[in-house]
């Protein structure tokens, strides 16, 4: 059997394996084992162990336990509440303020937590029902912030550009800078949109019955300007080169830890053990995922599967736009059935020299890969993110959330037509600061 149709069996046995339910770790592990056993025969089962934990002896994936922890810490506290309500109080004569309000304070969320499913809740648990109580539209709140989301994973500190850092072997200082502008950009877009439906359908004056003060706008900011802080040196110190990313993640885990004890007296130690708890739960997670997905890229690599692919595809004689085109169609079917973890860990390695023989530059490519993956959240069946919004509106029917969301998808697709065309809004930061 040729390595191309291995391929295709590889990718059609782990797809099925995944659709089980079975977890990704255990799943990707139980089919790179299976496929090195039938055609490696028992010799390969000697590098098991080996590739694993060779794989997970990497200093950079120290980061990602201080980032998860940095991201429990704000979420366990009232953070996300008071980003809301502050930018709510400074926006309210913008049309669709509420909305506006919403996806700005996801933004903010974003770069804090660096998780799409706990700024959802975050921002939704209070967001969705006073816009709904001010009169906008089930779909436009509940799509709002099912969308700005997504935005964790793209907006720095992300803990998905980590994880694509580590399997293309690029610079997670540069790719935390570089998904900076075009997370302001999709940011832009989604309030743009808010603003134009908002005063298309009329609700541009439901927010005005409420003037606030310069003290009441004022007055939430001494709660937030720390946590601010703590992003704006975290990312200065990454690409100052003050710090590497392990050591700026701990010190900012350490400072927000900090920050939630002082300013909103999570000082308990049943508070802080649920906090540490859910921290360790997820980092053993995705570091049994990416031990994992180093075996199954030894795997390919070792059936000659990685080669082939890259082989073929720099052979067909078309435009590169044209393989990029059919790279991202790939990556947006493949989002609408697994998690963006899976997908970059295991499309990474066949991917990458592709991009790189395209003369793509793999920072940029990064980008427009992790806004792929932001799609992929809210895309059925299994968008993570419809589902916590419905978890949090359960009275909300599911193809209502997914009808006021699809704007926003062509917001994320407009985004990745704009980058390709323009793609020094993601590579100017990095070498600018960077060199």
């Amino acid at each position: 059997m040729s390595p191309l149709w291995i391929g295709l069996l590889i990718f059609a046995i782990t797809t099925l394996v995944l659709a089980t339910g079975m977890p990704i770790a255990f799943a990707l592990g139980a089919v790179a084992l299976a496929f090195m056993l039938v055609f490696d025969g028992w010799g390969s089962v000697h590098f098991l162990a080996e590739t694993i934990f060779g794989g997970l002896n990497d200093f950079t994936l120290v980061s990602l336990p201080m980032f998860i922890v940095m991201g429990a810490a704000v979420a366990g506290s009232r953070a996300g509440s008071d980003l809301y309500e502050a930018l709510s109080r400074w926006l309210y004569k913008v049309p669709g303020s509420l909305v506006v309000s919403n996806l700005g304070a996801c933004a903010l969320f974003s770069a804090l937590s660096g998780s799409s499913p706990a700024t959802c809740a975050a921002i939704g648990k209070m967001g969705i029902p006073e816009m709904r109580k001010r009169g906008y539209d089930a779909d436009l709140a509940t799509g709002a912030i099912a969308a700005g989301g997504t935005l964790g994973i793209l907006i720095p500190p992300s803990i998905t550009m980590i994880l694509y850092g580590i399997a293309s072997e690029t610079s997670i200082g540069r790719l935390f800078v570089a998904g900076i502008l075009p997370g302001l950009l999709l940011v832009a877009l989604f309030m743009a949109w808010a603003i134009f439906l908002s005063w298309k359908r009329g609700t541009r004056l439901v927010d005005h019955g409420r003037v606030y003060s310069l003290r009441e706008k004022l007055e939430l900011m001494p709660r937030l300007v720390p946590f601010i802080a703590v992003i704006i040196g975290v990312v200065y110190a990454l690409y100052g080169g003050i710090a590497t990313p392990s050591e700026a993640a701990a010190v900012g885990a350490a400072l927000c830890l900090a920050m939630v004890v002082v300013i909103y007296r999570v000082w308990r130690p049943r508070e802080l053990w649920v906090i540490l708890r859910d921290s360790l739960r997820e980092s053993g997670m995705l570091l049994m995922i990416i031990g994992t997905s180093i075996l199954f890229g030894y795997m390919m690599s070792s059936l000659q599967v990685t080669q082939s692919v890259a082989e073929s595809i720099a052979a067909l004689q078309v435009n590169r736009w044209i393989i990029m085109a059919a790279i991202n169609l790939m990556l947006l079917v493949a989002g609408c059935f697994l998690p963006p973890a899976a997908i970059i860990l295991m499309t990474t390695p066949i991917l990458m020299p592709v991009i790189t023989a395209a003369g793509f530059d793999p920072i940029w490519f990064g980008v427009i890969l992790t806004i792929n993956m932001e799609l992929g959240l809210i895309t059925p069946p299994v968008g993570l993110n419809l589902f916590v919004i419905n978890g949090i509106t359960p009275d909300v029917r599911l193809p209502t959330i997914l009808r006021g969301a699809f704007p926003f998808m062509l917001c994320m697709v407009a985004a990745i037509v704009i980058l390709c065309v323009f793609p020094e809004i993601a590579t100017w930061l990095p070498a600018k600061v960077m060199g």
